[in-house]
Formats: C-alpha cells, sequence, structure tokens
C-alpha cells in the first residue's frame, strides 16, 4: 500500500495498491492537468532521487522551505516560530530526515495550517514526523485526499492558533481560502501569509486575486470586495504568498486595498468597454 503523490499538483492521497485513476484536485477548473497527462509518485520514490528541500530565512523566526528541483506547482512553505509552538503554514509534498532534523534544530513543528488545497502536500507524513495537529477550515474539506484524525476543521471567519496567530477566511479562490496573521512579524509591524488567496504579482507593489491563477478565470468583484473588506482591520506590513520570491515587503496593508480597487475598476470599465 502506498500514499501516492500526483505529480502536478502534489497532493498525497490515502493508501491504496494502486495509484488512483485520477486527480480530483487537477481536474478542478482551478487547477490543471499536466501536459504528460496523469502522473504519480510516492516519497520513498522521491527520496531515491535528487530532491532536497532548502530552507531559506526570511525573516527573524520565519522560514521558507521549497523543494529543488521545482516540485508540483513550485510551492513554498513557511515555518512561525512562536514561544508557544512553531506553525507551518501550508505544506509541501517532499519530506526527508534532513529537513527534519533542520526544523528540530528551529523547534519543530506543533501546528499545521493551511491556505486552501493545492497547497496541502503530504501534510500527514509532515504531521506525523513532527507529532502536530492540523487545522483546515470545513469549507475545503472535500479536497482533503488522505483524512486522518490529526486533521481538525474549523469552521466560521477567524481561528487563533497559539502564539498570538489568526487564520482568517477571505474564499474568493476556494470557499475555505485561509490567511494567516502573525502580528509579532516584520518586528512587531505584523505579517501576513496568504498562499493564493491574496497572490503577490510580478511588480511586488501589488497583489491580485483569481478563481483559477493557472487558466486565468477571474473572480467577481463581490468576492474581491469581501476579500477587501474582510482583511482591512488586520495590521500587517509584510505579506508573503505561497512560492518563493512573491513578498510585498513593505505597506502590504496597503497594497492589498489599492489593488482590490484596481482590480475593481477593470472589471468594471471592461464592462464599459464592450457597449458599442
Amino acid at each position: 500500500m502506498e500514499n501516492w503523490i500526483c505529480v502536478t499538483c502534489g497532493a498525497q492521497y490515502a493508501a491504496s495498491e494502486e495509484p488512483p485513476a485520477e486527480c480530483p484536485i487537477c481536474l478542478d477548473q482551478r487547477q490543471y492537468l499536466g501536459a504528460n497527462g496523469q502522473q504519480w509518485t510516492t516519497l520513498a520514490s522521491m527520496r531515491q532521487g535528487n530532491y532536497r528541500n532548502l530552507l531559506t530565512e526570511e525573516e527573524p523566526r520565519l522560514t521558507g522551505i521549497v523543494t529543488e528541483p521545482s516540485f508540483a506547482i513550485g510551492q513554498r512553505a513557511l515555518l512561525v516560530q512562536t514561544d508557544q509552538g512553531n506553525v507551518l503554514w501550508d505544506c509541501i509534498s517532499y519530506l526527508d530526515e534532513a529537513t527534519a532534523q533542520a526544523l528540530e534544530k528551529l523547534g519543530g513543528i506543533a501546528t499545521i495550517a493551511a491556505s486552501h488545497p493545492h497547497l496541502y502536500g503530504s501534510m500527514i507524513d509532515w504531521a506525523e514526523r513532527f507529532g502536530a495537529a492540523i487545522y483546515l477550515h470545513e469549507a475545503d474539506r472535500q479536497w482533503v485526499m488522505r483524512p486522518d484524525p490529526r486533521i481538525t476543521f474549523w469552521s466560521g471567519e477567524t481561528y487563533t492558533l497559539p502564539g498570538d496567530i489568526t487564520l482568517a477566511r477571505l474564499g474568493g479562490h476556494f470557499p475555505g481560502s485561509t490567511v494567516l496573521h502573525w502580528p509579532g512579524g516584520a518586528e512587531g509591524r505584523g505579517v501576513l501569509l496568504t498562499g493564493d488567496t491574496i497572490y503577490v504579482v510580478s511588480d511586488r507593489a501589488w497583489v491580485s486575486f483569481m478563481f483559477s491563477y493557472p487558466n486565468l478565470i477571474p473572480l467577481p468583484a463581490p468576492k474581491i470586495r469581501h476579500i477587501r473588506d474582510t482583511i482591512a482591520p488586520y495590521r500587517f506590513d509584510r505579506l508573503y504568498a505561497g512560492f518563493a520570491g512573491r513578498v510585498v515587503s513593505a505597506d502590504a496593508s496597503a497594497a492589498v486595498q489599492r489593488s482590490a480597487e484596481r482590480y475593481l475598476k477593470a472589471i468594471a470599465e471592461g464592462l464599459e468597454g464592450d457597449k458599442p
């Protein structure tokens, strides 16, 4: 029995003799099937290859974790160190003993939380290795392909974790799409970790919001207004999205607000421009 991993999205599945026929996450219109069709691997197979995880200090008490060579959609996990236990935000597929030992030196992992299903990775293996609890929003329960008792599905709009950390559901990309607010980050000015819920674009002074990023399907205006208004009360100077280098390094709260306004204006002007 193997816990198969989808090569395209990186999600790990419940144990089975043969790989699943298809990956529902990749067949959903927010994702895509790889150019080579449905392919599967396992952690054991990956460990026999040339994969490794690179740990990078993004700022004090915040460490990024990415797999090299790039795997799945190239996602990044982030470890937030707090005095009440470390939180792993989002998850990647690959885990080896070298990674585990490096993270243990940083205090290990007490809690895992994820923004949305594209960044679940091999979260059960990670949780088992560190004895961590997992917190996911219940609105995305159907996308958990490897159920496990370690998972707690929380409901409502916010959930508080030890270390003065708040999970906030913004929706949009997925119904349960969540961000993590860490008020102690950025030297006390606040940090927001967003996965794909709020995405840092190539001009790092701006962000965007999409239903599907690879397929370029936008969100409707009411969803953007909800994201804008829900995150407005939170104080944060820096924002990290779910991929290496996707960071708004300063004045991030204002960047989210002005980006939402730009998005809404583009939608409205586009509709007006269609008129003869």
